[in-house]
């Protein structure tokens, strides 16, 4: 799962636009082995629809099983439900609109929507604007009002010139399907490259838009822009890119491999690109590609699940250079980038924790490497990056993040206070100017943009969503429970001062636990109404994450991917045993790989919850290289082709584990239609198993959001409608 691909530019309006409901950034995965024996597939139609439980009160849709299955290492795989995999199949189409027809006439009889969405549109519906950025003579910033569904991309000349629109995202699509991706204006000011995501899709569409006119320019449209970030030149002739061809013969599950380096000289077609770096040729790793400011250095960091196995550079001041591997053989958390001449390096190689080299590219041997920030002992260094002329350090300490600014060679200057526990996106700003901005946000504490002085390490509050919400109430701690191996794991517990410790409080608990992405405090207006309506919060830190360095990432991967499912069941025991809840008033939610998370342990501890939130999950494990970035997931979770990583697999894998018979808590699965990230037959198939399975009196619904990708839609309202039918699920399925 690609981790998100977002310049300073972007960034801070996705992270002020978070909205209800919204599943996890979703990371980046890789890593294959060679195949078993043919596996042996059948696959005879049996027109036998399942009986569900409960058909008076759930009248599921009618769904047909298959005699399918495949063999792997002598184990027989059923999967009753492989038609369900044909999307474009007017059956399984009809299935899926029923599925989600019957879904939204359930979610419209639970009670407390109209309270929900009142306060989650209130939460919402705000006004938000990103720090200008200069380009040449002119600047750029987006803005979005309160009222608007969408933001807006203005530009303006000099300090006191004219407010003018570059980009109405909302007009980019007639029906408002489409969003704006990553956009980057040259540094002359001139032009400004962005992409436009159809269905809100990964898949896009690079265009770029003289800034002068407001016009797109009809020669320089480039395709195959899902992993594109647009890296100008100095001179903003052109750009650097990473690009994928578009061609249907070629199988989404294999794009990544075909992902090149490519330069777009500026009014030339894109089929003359230069080709820069050609096909990595490894469908488990997407490329990343920095050029240093001066344009002297192109960085490519190969992305192999949620770490780097791989990190070279070109000069591109001389001609017909060859590309220098700088880092081969090593997989971890790492990242480079050029800076007046010196390769700077963030690396767990021997510092689980993280530490920095820099780095003479005329000498790249790794005994001439020199430290410069060394590994931190009761830290994670999460990145690095170049600011006012300085170093800009972002460290978790238990799991709440830290700036610091230090001189590039080696000496810590001062630390940047952040505004309390929470979570910052890093300082990010030019790197020879002194004025920076970052991020900060907590559970209570709305995404706030701070602005800092690089040389002082001052920073001042530069804007703030007017979000109707009140910290007072409300306690965050953090506390640390044994998981099943006696590991121990933190958690932020958050909830009313005043919520008794008798177990009578519904609490939701969320986590992700995989591909290095760490679960840090955070403003979301589904988790605070849920909050503001007398519910209590869990956020455990699980392993798979980065919250405790390279070795917690591992401790969470392949083989041992069932420590992640086993910390997040110790912590939904610790919070029945403490009483701060109960079983029947306990929700399980995670989105991507945190669907994954919440499926297996629906499997493994039915009895723990009395609902399930599982949105755009991953679930069957066993067929899951074949579908969407599956196969740049391996790396992560390991090839069924290899008989270990097989049998680890298939003992979780969501789908293969449901179990006829079983009462399950209630179940709402968070499907996507144009979700090409996570294929969305991880959620129908695996509803269909659980509807047949079922049986207990709790429904088993699948909602589908329309003209959403992975990262679900950007309107405003989609993200409200779907908040307000999680939360009234959810609340409609704990006791009172």
């Amino acid at each position: 799962m690609k981790l998100p691909r977002t310049s300073s530019l972007a960034v801070l309006p996705v992270l002020l636009a978070a909205c209800a409901g919204a599943p996890p950034a979703p990371p980046e995965g890789g890593g294959d082995a060679p195949p078993p024996p043919p596996a042996k597939t059948t696959e005879t139609a049996e027109v036998k629809p399942d009986a569900p439980a409960k058909k008076a009160a759930f009248p599921y849709p009618a769904t047909r099983k298959i005699d399918a299955s495949d063999t792997f290492f002598g184990v027989k795989v059923a999967d009753p439900y492989r038609w369900l995999e044909d999307e474009r199949s007017p059956e399984v189409q009809a299935w899926v609109k029923a599925q989600d027809d019957l879904a939204r006439a359930e979610l419209a009889k639970m009670p407390k929507r109209e309270a929900f969405a009142e306060k989650l549109r209130a939460l919402s519906y705000l006004e938000y604007m990103s720090p200008p950025i200069q380009r040449g003579k002119r600047s750029f910033w987006s803005h979005k009002p309160a009222d608007k569904e969408k933001k807006t991309i203005y530009w303006r000349e000099g300090e006191k010139g004219e407010q003018k629109v570059l980009i109405d995202v909302a007009s980019l699509s007639a029906d408002g399907s489409a969003s704006l991706g990553t956009w980057v204006p040259s540094y002359d000011g001139k032009w400004v490259a962005y992409i436009v995501h159809p269905n809100n899709a990964d898949a896009g569409q690079m265009r770029l838009r003289d800034v002068t006119t407001g016009k797109d320019s009809a020669i320089d449209v480039i395709a195959g822009a899902e992993y594109a970030v647009p890296l100008w030149t100095p001179k903003s002739d052109g750009f650097y890119y990473v690009s994928v061809p578009v061609d249907p013969k070629i199988p989404a599950s294999e794009l990544p491999g075909y992902s090149e380096v490519r330069f777009h000289q500026l009014g030339k077609k894109a089929d003359t690109d230069t080709l820069v770096l050609p096909k990595n040729g490894d469908p488990e790793t997407e490329l990343d590609a920095q050029l240093s400011r001066d344009g002297h250095f192109l960085v490519v960091n190969v992305l192999h699940g949620g770490n780097v196995n791989g990190i070279k550079f070109l000069d591109l001041r001389k001609k017909g250079a060859a590309w220098v591997d700088l880092v081969k053989g090593y997989e971890g958390s790492m990242s480079a980038f050029a800076h007046k001449d010196v390769i700077y390096l963030r690396t767990t190689e021997g510092s689980p924790r993280g530490r920095v080299y820099a780095i003479d590219p005329a000498k790249p041997a790794r005994d001439q490497w020199k430290e410069i920030v060394p590994e931190p002992s009761d830290a994670v260094l999460e990145s690095a990056e170049i600011v006012g002329g300085h170093l800009a350090l972002t460290y978790l300490r238990k799991a709440s993040s830290e700036l610091e600014v230090w001189t590039t060679a080696g000496k810590k200057v001062h630390a940047i206070k952040m505004p309390g526990i929470g979570t910052t996106s890093g300082l990010f700003g030019e790197p020879d100017e002194d004025r920076a901005h970052y991020v900060f946000t907590s559970f209570t504490y709305p995404t706030s943009i701070f602005e800092a002085s690089v040389k002082t390490g001052e920073s001042k509050l530069w804007y703030a969503l007017k979000a109707p919400v009140d910290p007072a109430p409300y306690a965050i701690e953090q506390v640390f429970y044994p998981s099943k191996d006696g590991t121990q794991v933190s958690m932020f517990v958050v909830r009313k001062k005043d919520a008794p410790k008798n177990g009578t409080t519904p609490f939701l608990l969320t986590g992700y636990g995989g591909f290095n992405i760490s679960k840090t405090p955070a403003f979301s207006p589904m988790y605070y109404t849920w909050l503001e309506n007398g519910g209590g919060l869990a956020v455990p830190n699980l392993r798979g994450g980065a919250e405790y360095g390279e070795e917690w990432h591992r401790g969470g991967m392949l083989t041992k991917k069932q420590n992640v499912f086993d910390d997040f069941i110790g912590a939904a025991e610790w919070l029945v045993k403490e009483k701060l809840t109960s079983t029947d008033r306990l929700v399980a939610y995670g989105g991507s790989n945190g669907g994954l998370l919440v499926g297996a342990v629906a499997n493994q501890r039915p009895d723990l919850f009395s609902a399930v939130l599982c949105a755009v999950p991953v679930l069957d494990m066993i067929r899951y290289p074949l579908f969407g970035d599956g196969k740049t997931w391996v790396a992560e979770y390991g090839s069924p082709k290899e008989e270990a990583l097989f049998k680890a697999l298939f003992a979780y894998s969501p789908y293969h584990n449901v179990k006829l018979g079983t009462k399950y808590p209630a179940f709402l699965m968070l499907s996507a239609d144009a979700d090409d990230r996570v294929h969305p037959l991880h959620a129908w198939k695996t509803t269909a198993a659980l509807q047949a399975a079922q049986a207990g009196d709790q429904p088993v619904l699948m909602r589908v959001e329309k003209h959403a990708g992975h990262g679900g839609a950007d309107m405003v309202k989609s993200r409200v409608e779907q908040g307000v039918d999680m939360l009234a699920f959810a609340f409609g399925h704990v006791a009172h």
